[in-house]
């Protein structure tokens, strides 16, 4: 099993222990999940060396919270641990937060390990581009490593103004010989980088973001290693691979979120050089909700996005001119039943990708959750022709407390 324990995994280990045994002395808050997931894969893999059929795994995330000096300090640490049963690349060790956050009336400081999120389309987010990317957790990409930082906020009248110092690279993930969800021939382990640095460069980060009546707007900057590698072919003794390579990249990005009574408009658009020719990418549509549909509390959202890369089929993304459209239905019921279905067709090649997802809660503790991931009318030049057998239908039960 591949867990990657480096220094600072050996470390976070350490801390969780400790923190354990002095939970009743440091008022450690704990709560988290442990779950078991099921994944069925109706068609054979394409490589004989993938497992076919079926896979079972398990995770679990803690989550150990301490506060002090009256709230305005406070320590959170979320390891993350999963098991898989048949690709040793996907059961993995990784340290999601381990942070100390101090508070001011308008400034706050964050050091440590966190997460940060950027954006607000449903499809993809193009400005989210601090943490790196879990990609054997899921393939949506929704999953994230958790980043070495130091960040700053300034919280003024005029908006709220983050700093980020990343000293540390975290490098992609991706699945096994083994696993499905991968690409033919396999990603290599060894890695390339344009810094000589490689995975220690310092990067830089900032996002000004303001709050404007109804619209939500952030401005964001980052220079330094790309978290999205190009994917290069290489011929090695054992034959064809493919070697992830880092570029160091400046990105500007823009999102903006319009909240129009049963509107929601949404644009997220990127200017991107360093990572080969200078691009930009855009992602903007709307979410239209139905309150209380049929007379009933329910609320249904209808979707719709526009995916456009200028790169067009030189583009790292499979969505360079691809529309979204999809649903959510929420049941609003003491369950939090909810269902999320769309759909992502490339306009020109025809190439179709289906999700749901779907959750529904038992009890206090219990949560059920269905997904599905089927991709249909791939052409061969595609990039996700790979994929085309790796239809799947997941099932997580996850135990919370």
């Amino acid at each position: 099993m591949y867990l990657g324990l480096n220094k600072l995994s050996l470390f976070s280990v350490f801390s969780l222990g400790f923190l354990l045994c002095c939970e009743s002395a440091l008022a450690v808050d704990w709560s988290g999940y442990v779950a078991a997931e099921y994944r069925s894969f109706p068609q054979s893999a394409l490589d004989e060396e993938q497992f076919n059929h079926s896979n079972l795994s398990f995770s679990f995330e803690p989550e150990l919270y301490h506060e002090w000096n009256d709230g305005d300090d406070s320590l959170t640490f979320v390891p993350f641990v999963r098991w898989d049963e048949h690709d040793p690349k996907r059961s993995h060790f990784d340290v999601r937060e381990l942070v100390w956050l101090h508070v001011e009336d308008d400034w706050e400081l964050r050091v440590g390990i966190d997460k940060v999120f950027w954006g607000v389309t449903e499809s993809q987010h193009l400005v989210d581009v601090i943490n790196q990317t879990d990609l054997v957790e899921n393939l949506d990409g929704e999953q994230k490593l958790g980043q070495a930082m130091v960040a700053l906020s300034l919280i003024k009248d005029w908006g709220t103004l983050d700093l980020y110092v990343l000293p540390s690279f975290r490098e992609r993930t991706f699945p096994g010989k083994e696993g499905r969800f991968r690409s033919l021939p396999e990603i290599d382990d060894h890695v390339f980088y344009e810094s000589s640095a490689k995975d220690r460069h310092v990067d830089y980060a900032l996002r000004w973001s303001q709050m404007f009546d109804d619209w939500d707007v952030g401005i964001s900057h980052f220079y330094g290693t790309s978290r999205e590698p190009r994917i290069i072919p290489k011929v090695t003794p054992a034959g064809l691979v493919l070697t992830p390579f880092y570029d160091m990249i400046n990105q500007t990005g823009i999102d903006v979120q319009a909240t129009l009574d049963e509107w929601l408009w949404k644009v997220e658009l990127i200017h991107r050089s360093g990572q080969g020719e200078t691009f930009n990418a855009f992602t903007g549509g709307f979410e239209y909700t139905f309150v209380g549909v049929m007379d009933s509390v329910a609320d249904f959202g209808v979707i719709a996005e526009y995916l456009y890369d200028d790169r067009g089929t030189d583009a790292a993304t499979p969505f360079d001119n691809d529309v979204f459209v999809g649903g959510r239905l929420a049941m609003n019921d003491v369950a939090s039943s909810e269902v999320l279905f769309g759909v992502v067709a490339d306009v020109n090649k025809g190439t179709r990708f289906y999700s749901v997802e779907a959750s529904r809660r038992f009890g206090d503790s219990w949560i059920l959750s269905l997904e599905g991931r089927f991709i249909s009318n791939v052409s061969s030049s595609d990039s996700l022709s790979s994929l085309r057998h790796d239809d799947v239908i997941q099932l997580e039960l996850a135990r919370h407390f």
